[in-house]
């Protein structure tokens, strides 16, 4: 699995322009994102990631989580270890989540002139 690129996400993302959020916040599409391709651990999250908060990103696992979209195991033989993984529901979400990003970027200075006037 490829490590997480600090540059995955343009400095605008999550934008105030999108009229709707994926899951209980705005950092919570860019978490999902993150961990479309398998399972990561927290710092891991934290390089692309790097805006949010510590306390913010904890927030938005912990919701993802509770909501069913993540699944976060904890090893604790040899080392104590936790990692991040999409759940089904998570995985089905992320489908809908491309759909939405291509939305958007097709409509997106029809957005910015909704805002502008």
């Amino acid at each position: 699995m490829e490590a997480l690129r600090a540059d995955m996400f343009d400095e605008i993302c999550p934008s105030t322009l999108l009229p709707f959020r994926i899951g209980p916040d705005k950092w919570s599409a860019l978490v999902i994102r993150c961990l479309e391709d398998g399972p990561r651990r927290y710092s891991e999250l934290r390089v692309p990631l790097a805006r949010v908060t510590p306390k913010v990103l904890t927030q938005s696992l912990r919701a993802l989580e509770r909501d069913g979209f993540v699944r976060r195991t904890e090893e604790t033989t040899p080392v104590r270890r936790v990692t991040y993984e999409l759940t089904d529901l998570g995985h089905g979400l992320l489908k809908q989540l491309y759909v939405i990003c291509d939305w958007s970027s097709e409509h997106w200075d029809e957005l910015l002139d909704a805002r502008e006037s």
